[in-house]
């Protein structure tokens, strides 16, 4: 397995010997700033590496080593050809102006453009960054290599990006969703759910439950929680964001405390926030039979244990928030190939690796006697281990 963190070199170091690159930028006031920026290579064995590039104050190598292992058994999981990496800005991004971001961007992009590439490591947005982040990479790395739209996934639409994309991770969580419900003879129609988190993520599941019938009676996000047993109205809710902001003060629902939001009685809860936050302080009291993990690790090792004796099925994260870089791979593909899909292709496509993903999960998790996410895991590592082995590298 090849395990490394990227500076300005290509030695496998280990990431602790690694201090990442400095990016010094003008900002608009004439000031010199610096940050510094990470690029994790986990493991290429199943093919080039993938994983988002994420601009926040907390990035280090740590935790950016951490989310690009996680990466690595995500696309094994999802059977999509890829390895696992992870990068990232310690900045906040909402302190900087456009122009300054974009500043940062192409200079990050100066720094690791020889260690990224179509057939090498495939970058994609993340926390903090988003399509445009994408494109100002995409034209700083076509400047030294020439136009490569393959070289990121998550792009505009004008500049090679996929149909699709947008949707892709809060669509997938759904058809992982309906995977797992049909093994309990449950449909999504006629269920309540819980959902923690209206960001891209969120709002898109609310919205597809809420299409297909189901009955979103919580949510919640930063800004606020509401509440509605008869149901909140998703399109309603999403206009009053889009136009406030915020959820906070959406006259279709009851106000909840926030630490209140995920201990709401239905059938299936959704994290798509942040991690963590089903821990051993909350989870004696969480009250639904099903947790789809659409954020990474919401469910910490000790929630995990008190959850799993209560009967509570977890579906887990690295197999049910694989929809993104399932539709990323579309979108490498897509570029490669020169020849862009329509919508429905997307979707289509993007359910029958959720479906068949789910399958072969299922089928190890009745082998090995394990829950889901045990199940998950040692299906992503024999898929890594066997590729490893298979190279003739050392295992």
């Amino acid at each position: 397995m090849r395990s490394f963190c990227l500076s300005l070199s290509r030695s496998h170091t280990p990431v602790s010997a690694s201090p990442g690159v400095e990016c010094t930028i003008p900002k608009d006031d004439g000031s010199l700033v610096s940050y510094v920026g990470f690029r994790v290579q986990h493991d290429n064995a199943r093919g080039p590496m993938k994983g988002g590039i994420r601009y926040h104050p907390e990035v280090d190598p740590d935790e950016v080593n951490a989310l690009a292992q996680l990466m690595t058994w995500k696309t094994a999981v999802a059977n999509v050809p890829y390895g696992g990496a992870k990068g990232g800005i310690g900045c906040n991004p909402k302190d900087l102006t456009t122009s300054e971001l974009e500043r940062l961007t192409r200079v990050f992009t100066q720094k690791i453009h020889d260690l990224i590439g179509i057939n090498t490591d495939v970058p994609a947005p993340d926390m903090g960054t988003n399509s445009q982040i994408m494109a100002w990479i995409l034209d700083e790395y076509s400047k030294f290599h020439g136009h490569s739209p393959a070289i990121v996934t998550g792009k505009p639409l004008d500049l090679g990006g996929s149909l699709g994309r947008d949707a892709a991770t809060g669509r997938g969580v759904v058809f992982a969703m309906e995977a797992l419900l049909a093994e309990y003879g449950k449909s999504i129609s006629g269920l309540t759910f819980v959902i923690q988190g209206f960001g891209n993520v969120g709002s898109w599941a609310a919205q597809l439950i809420h299409e297909i019938g189901g009955k979103v009676v919580a949510v919640g996000d930063i800004t606020g929680a509401i509440r509605n047993p008869n149901g909140i109205d998703i399109p309603a809710l999403q206009k009053h964001k889009s136009a406030s902001g915020s959820i906070k003060d959406f006259n279709g629902g009851d106000p909840v405390d926030m630490n209140e939001l995920l201990l709401q009685e239905c059938d299936v809860l959704i994290p798509c926030a942040l991690g963590a936050v089903l821990n051993r302080e909350n989870a004696s009291d969480v009250k639904t039979k099903f947790i789809i993990e659409a954020a990474n690790h919401p469910t910490d090792p000790e929630a995990d244990e008190i959850l799993h004796k209560k009967g509570v099925v977890i579906l887990p994260d690295i197999y049910a928030n694989a929809g993104g870089v399932i539709v990323s791979y579309f979108e490498w593909v897509q570029n490669i190939q020169g020849f862009m899909w329509d919508e429905k292709k997307v979707n289509r496509e993007l359910q029958k690796y959720m479906k068949n993903s789910f399958a072969t999960m299922k089928e190890m998790c009745e082998t090995h006697n394990c829950n889901l996410r045990m199940g998950a895991f040692t299906l992503g590592v024999n898929r890594v281990a066997r590729a490893t082995l298979l190279r003739g590298w050392e295992a």
